[in-house]
């Protein structure tokens, strides 16, 4: 990533695809339908110009929509915007990926994604019910296809110029270690949870080193409390700095090398989240330093969304 000095307009070159990823980016994993129109305009209003989908929030539609009348409105190209989405669970087989990724190009009103990831490593049984179980409630995972099948179906939408480039999100290090070395096409972009409590500097080791952009979700603790909002270090920089504990640990993850995604419902709070500005040095070592460690979304392990209610989970994912 170039030095930028603001780095609310940093951009991460692709390596292995083409374009650039802001940085700073918005994700979508938002519940309601209306609230997702307005809180998508409200991003891109803001400045945010990375929005981050996935065929398992069930909102696509209500983005596509959302983005389609603001680029038209504010005169903004779609050149200019990054649109990532990803592929579920249940379309793992080689032969639904293809499907998945058209039906979700025809949601979000687009020709082409500038990302597609595999939403996590896990394939669940084939079909329309996106969270199979068995009468005990047991995940019901699908055997028959591998990680490297999926994979090589993503590639194919790249060959197709379907994608601009593809990923994996969710994934461990002993996971994506295997898929890159077998990979035709490498994976531009790992997507995983990423904060000052969870920090994967051995998987942003790999990724810095094979030219892999890591983008970091729930960088602000995704709402727990007591949590990263409410830590000593980081809310003493931040009254130092005379930014919000949010703008401090958005910052930390991007002037630590990494995409970033957060996510808001109002206005303000968008304008808030990409007002971010360059921390001094060593108030980011400070941050690195924070010893708590504690893993928020336990997805990487089961596949299974964690961050809403599982009464809800037929709708949305992580």
């Amino acid at each position: 990533m170039a030095n930028y000095q603001d780095i609310r307009k940093a951009r991460i070159p692709l390596t292995h695809g083409a374009g650039e990823m802001p940085a700073l980016g918005f994700g979508t994993l938002i519940p309601d339908p209306a609230v997702t129109i307005t809180a998508t305009r409200y991003a891109l209003d803001a400045g945010f110009r990375h929005f981050d989908c996935a065929e398992r929030y069930g909102n696509e539609r209500e983005v596509g929509q959302a983005l389609h009348e603001g680029l038209a409105t504010a005169g903004i190209s779609r050149e200019d915007i990054f649109i990532t989405t990803k592929v579920w669970n249940t379309n793992h087989r080689p032969e639904r990926v293809e499907r998945a990724v058209e039906a979700s190009l025809d949601r979000l009103r687009l020709s082409y994604l500038n990302l597609y990831l595999i939403h996590t490593p896990f394939a669940f049984q084939p079909g329309d019910d996106q969270d199979p179980r068995d009468k005990d409630g047991n995940v019901l995972y699908d055997h028959d296809v591998t990680l490297l099948d999926t994979w090589k179906a993503m590639e194919t939408l790249v060959d197709h110029g379907t994608c601009r480039a593809i990923g994996l999100s969710d994934i461990t290090l002993d996971a994506l270690k295997p898929i890159y070395e077998a990979a035709r096409i490498k994976p531009a972009v790992v997507q995983v949870e990423s904060h000052p409590y969870l920090p994967e500097t051995e998987l942003l080791e790999f990724c810095n080193e094979k030219g892999i952009v890591f983008l970091a979700f729930a960088p602000l603790g995704h709402g727990m409390k007591p949590g990263l909002l409410e830590d000593p270090v980081v809310s003493a920089i931040a009254a130092r700095a005379g930014k919000t504990a949010a703008q401090v640990l958005l910052a930390w993850a991007i002037q630590r090398g990494t995409a970033v995604l957060t996510t808001a419902r109002t206005a303000a709070r968008a304008k808030e989240n990409f007002d971010i500005s360059r921390l001094p040095q060593d108030a980011v070592d400070e941050i690195s330093r924070i010893q708590t460690r504690q893993r928020l979304n336990p997805v990487v392990n089961t596949g299974v969304p964690g961050f809403i209610p599982q009464a809800k989970a037929t709708a949305q994912g992580p």
